[in-house]
């Protein structure tokens, strides 16, 4: 056990019933499968799938229903990207959820992130049961999932690693596996005999009819300080790379941002490869435990998904947004804004976005990635943003552009700032649509009221401020040689944005 380790679990108590959980939250991923709702600067789990709550604010709120009967601690722990920082952050402050933020300075995969939240964990020389949750699945029934987190700590408390085990209702290609052991005492726990990559669908087949397999939910349940023992034992270059890295970490407004070259010195592993498929191991330093979790738990990991989990019609057809069915069977519609008129459709995808639009049969959805990167070798932008960009300002809409010129709607958040910035290759024409601005234009500042406008010239040093308590809308037209969002110089900036 490495010293680190040893100095925390010296200081914490080890009833079962003193360890707060700790809600762990990884929303690294970018959900390419369900392009073009999910991009790589807005993914999916920042994205209301099923309702207005996006998926990442329904993670937060998972542990509530503990609150009763066990310690959670008040603040949830999330591991994400630099480019969904302030996203992440709003979005856990309109769910009343208060948040930790750690910021990866590069994605390494699972294992590294939950090692940075472990050491955020014990800096103080504290312990916790971390509830290890993806930012981007669904709990239909979050009583069943507290009853079986709850059963899934006792285990984690003394020691033992869980992972949530769902019992699978069909043979799924798309899964990891886990190969279930013996039953341990009467709460429900068996051994964890080993993982199983995603299998083939003759190999699936034959692990459903054996009842031993059981799907991977990605959802772990251990102490912290058992972790970073783990981690040491098992994988000693990303623990030593980790731990530089937070080291060297340093506080941003409401985020940790952990050492940059250190954390990109870390090997890029998931948290199953680099530990949990060595559990079985006779050297391993804990003993892994699968929970079952009967909660109506989907990974939503493709459109397929998604339409098996929304109501449908008589004919198995989900229409969301404005859309219309004559003769359609099983057939998915997704509009984002214009209306989608499905004839005679059968087993089909149909996803509309301001910028674009997927049609796909449903025994294809998994291919959709390939497309993703398709756009991406073609420096196409659909694949990264959408035509609505979020900032931690507010956001802007890309309503039109062509040769020398675009025109964008901009909404800055009621006392919200843009920063202080010039361009080399642009000038541009302001007009107030709601609300009020306050513009820097050089030396001199003034405010404009609803339609009146100002004129930015290029080179010109400028700033939007939203001073009301309403949002400010605002219509931007941009005119120059190159229009590419690079083309800002930044001298002073709220956010700490470079």
């Amino acid at each position: 056990m490495n010293s680190t380790v040893s100095s925390v679990q010296g200081n914490v108590p080890q009833t079962p019933d003193a360890l707060p959980l700790q809600a762990v939250i990884l929303a690294g991923g970018s959900g390419t499968r369900l392009w073009p709702l999910s991009r790589e600067h807005f993914p999916k789990q920042l994205i209301g799938l099923f309702g207005e709550e996006s998926l990442l604010q329904s993670t937060a709120r998972r542990l509530d229903a503990l609150q009763a009967t066990r310690p959670v601690a008040r603040d949830v722990l999330v591991v994400c990207g630099e480019d969904h920082r302030f996203t992440t952050a709003e979005q856990l402050r309109r769910v009343g959820q208060s948040g930790r933020i750690i910021l990866e300075p590069v994605g390494r995969n699972t294992a590294p992130a939950l090692t940075a939240a472990a050491f955020a964990i014990v800096q103080e020389g504290k312990d916790a049961i971390m509830v290890v949750m993806p930012a981007d699945h669904v709990i239909g029934d979050i009583a069943a999932f507290a009853d079986a987190v709850a059963i899934a700590a006792d285990y984690a408390a003394t020691g033992d690693v869980v992972t949530m085990g769902i019992v699978p209702t069909r043979a799924e290609t798309g899964y990891g596996y886990i190969k279930v052991g013996e039953a341990i005492g009467q709460s429900g726990g068996h051994r964890l005999e080993r993982f199983v990559e995603k299998p083939n669908k003759q190999l699936a087949e034959s692990y459903v009819e054996s009842g031993e397999f059981w799907w991977n939910s990605g959802i772990f349940i251990l102490r912290a300080s058992v972790w970073l023992e783990l981690i040491k034992h098992f994988r000693p270059l990303i623990a030593d790379a980790s731990q530089l890295a937070f080291a060297a970490s340093q506080a941003d407004r409401d985020f940790l941002r952990v050492g940059g070259e250190e954390f990109a010195a870390c090997p890029s592993e998931s948290i199953d490869f680099a530990v949990m498929e060595h559990l079985s191991d006779t050297s391993s330093p804990a003993h892994g435990v699968v929970v079952p979790l009967r909660a109506g738990w989907s990974d939503v990991g493709s459109w397929d998904a998604i339409w098996d989990l929304l109501p449908k019609d008589a004919a198995g057809n989900v229409a969301r947004g404005r859309a219309m069915f004559e003769g359609a069977t099983n057939t998915f519609a997704h509009s984002e804004g214009r209306l989608i008129a499905c004839v005679g459709t059968e087993d089909l995808v149909v996803v509309e976005t301001p910028d674009a639009i997927l049609v796909a049969k449903t025994t294809e959805v998994q291919r959709v990635k390939n497309i993703v990167a398709r756009i991406k070798a073609e420096s196409g932008s659909e694949a990264d943003h959408h035509r609505k960009v979020y900032r931690p300002w507010g956001y802007y809409d890309s309503i039109d552009s062509g040769l020398g010129f675009q025109v964008k709607r901009i909404v800055v958040n009621p006392g919200a700032s843009l920063s202080l910035q010039m361009h080399h290759h642009r000038a541009e024409h302001w007009i107030v649509v709601t609300g009020t601005a306050l513009v820097t234009r050089g030396e001199e500042s003034f405010l404009l009221s609803e339609n009146e406008s100002t004129y930015i010239p290029l080179g010109q040093t400028h700033r939007l401020q939203n001073p009301g308590r309403v949002p400010l809308a605002m219509i931007e037209v941009q005119s120059g040689t190159y229009l590419g969002e690079d083309d800002i110089v930044r001298f002073d900036d709220t956010y700490g944005r470079k």
